[in-house]
């Protein structure tokens, strides 16, 4: 689902109304139209609620007009209050506001601060708030009155459940970064498309549950259009990923991934790899790991298969690993990569890592100490023949490129997309929305996850989750295998923190839940 800036709505809107001769005046019914039966579904029993719909002279505004004036026709009588001089209203938003006052309903105006203070002890009776004040089309903070009682709303009405009608007012819809204030919404209705400010952190976190709702414009307009090169990961796209294995399949069908990881004292994360691999269905896992880990490993999981590697005095893979074959042997005949987690940054650790990346030609997922080994060195990741995808943290990340994690996360989006376009990656920025990009500058972000995540071995499963997935699915674009990937990661976060809560949720909780995530896409 494409994830739209203001300018790429206009331009959207403009298309349906003078290209395909789609009234606005249609589309605002319909926009309104859905607000109102969000409502019916989310707030039982509606017509005993005693509902406030705070509108401003724009389209926004108009909208709202449409809810007051369906929510009449429903037998509901809502206090509708105007933050603007009626005379200011134009265009669609005029039609609506006329309509409104011509079915019985006169809005309460408010012109000045006192005018606000005056009406504003009724509405702190309302049990339900409907925000039609500002839409998307705002370029900076919000000022004078709108600004003023934004505030005074914040300050004063918590506790009363608040609907968005397409943003919460003041939100920034072009960015995640902050801009001022903006009210803070349960939920956000908004219609076509999400907007970037609703899908991005820090700003997102005031939208609520976003419901995205169509209101008659085409799709085609829109989601074919590469220009506009943010995405939603919805459940939609992982329809291929649970459908049902042929009869007659054996598991040479399903991809055998080679993970290489671990050292002495992190065993672990190279197992936690292989046992994400098989949980998403690959066929057969071997993992390579230094030879004073392997009994770890082994003893992880009787399913996966182990291969000792020569290492270092400190219980790190060496280079040693080559002499007379040795890894040229444990490689033969897999499917896939994954290389990183557990290395260390050894020197001859490192060595080794740049041998495997640039001399064996398996599509490769790399992560951790794999990607600690190139910091510095970019050089090196460019003109594989095979795909590449790198999984960073944002510290990771600004190791690669030399800059700091202030500036990763001062812009993901750009960071990760340049990455993939300037060395012919796929990257997986992990984090808060953990994004996808791939080469061509498509960019994917993942709804799903939450801060219990935010512990030791987490990202392991990640990568072998997607090593797991591309076993399978090479006949599929990559890019859609890896949004399946982040995707079922942090759903499966998502199912494990109602269970053990953040403080106590652990990385292998995430495997548990992996079975439930896959039933539920399946439904």
């Amino acid at each position: 689902m494409k994830i739209l800036t203001a300018a790429q709505m206009r331009e959207v809107d403009r298309v349906s109304i003078e290209q395909l001769g789609i009234p606005g005046v249609e589309l605002m019914d319909n926009a309104g139209g859905a607000v109102t039966r969000v409502l019916e579904e989310r707030v039982s029993p509606l017509a005993h609620q005693r509902i406030a719909i705070l509108c401003g002279r724009g389209n926004n505004g108009g909208d709202g007009f449409v809810v007051a004036r369906q929510l009449r026709m429903r037998g509901i009588e809502p206090r509708v209050v105007l933050l603007a001089d009626p005379e200011s209203i134009r265009g669609d938003a005029r039609i609506n506001y006329d309509l409104l006052v011509n079915s019985g309903c006169r809005p309460h105006v408010v012109r000045d601060l006192n005018g606000w203070l005056a009406v504003k002890p009724e509405l702190l009776t309302s049990t339900l708030v409907v925000d039609a004040l500002l839409g998307t089309g705002l370029s900076g903070p919000v000022e004078g009155l709108p600004g003023e009682i934004i505030r005074d709303i914040n300050a004063s009405f918590a506790g009363i459940p608040m609907v968005a009608v397409d943003i919460p007012s003041g939100l920034p819809s072009d960015t995640g970064a902050a801009a001022g204030d903006s009210l803070r919404a349960d939920i956000t209705v908004t219609f076509t498309a999400p907007k970037v400010g609703q899908v991005l952190p820090p700003n997102c976190t005031r939208v609520g549950e976003l419901l995205v709702r169509p209101i008659g414009t085409p799709e085609n307009i829109y989601e074919s259009r590469d220009d506009f090169y943010l995405n939603l990961i919805t459940p939609g796209q992982l329809a291929p990923f649970v459908q049902p294995r042929a009869a007659a399949a054996h598991k040479g069908d399903f991809g055998h991934v080679l993970v290489v990881a671990g050292s002495r004292g992190k065993g672990g994360a190279a197992a936690m790899t292989g046992q994400a691999a098989l949980k998403a269905g690959a066929g057969l896992v071997t993992v390579a790991t230094a030879q004073s880990a392997l009994p770890v490993v082994a003893g992880f999981m009787p399913e996966l298969m182990t291969e000792p590697l020569a290492e270092t005095e400190e219980g790190s893979i060496s280079v040693g690993a080559f002499e007379y074959g040795r890894f040229a042997s444990v490689a033969e005949g897999k499917d896939v990569l994954a290389i990183g987690p557990g290395l260390t940054t050894h020197p001859n650790t490192v060595n080794f890592v740049h041998r495997v990346i640039q001399e064996f030609q398996l599509p490769a997922v790399l992560d951790a100490d794999g990607l600690n080994a190139f910091a510095g060195r970019l050089e090196l990741l460019k003109g594989r023949a095979a795909p590449l995808v790198v999984t960073p943290h944002p510290g990771e990340m600004a190791r690669l490129l030399g800059i700091s994690t202030g500036e990763v996360q001062d812009d993901r989006v750009a960071v990760a997309r340049r990455l993939a376009a300037e060395r012919g990656l796929f990257v997986i920025l992990k984090g808060y929305r953990t994004l996808v990009a791939e080469p061509g500058g498509q960019v994917w972000v993942n709804p799903t996850g939450n801060p219990g995540m935010a512990t030791g071995g987490t990202g392991d499963i990640l990568t072998g989750l997607a090593a797991g997935l591309m076993a399978q699915y090479a006949g599929l674009r990559l890019a859609d295998v890896l949004c399946a990937a982040v995707y079922v990661h942090g759903r499966a976060g998502d199912l494990a923190v109602v269970e053990t809560g953040e403080k106590a949720l652990v990385a292998t909780d995430l495997i548990r839940f992996l079975p439930q995530v896959w039933r539920e896409i399946r439904l």
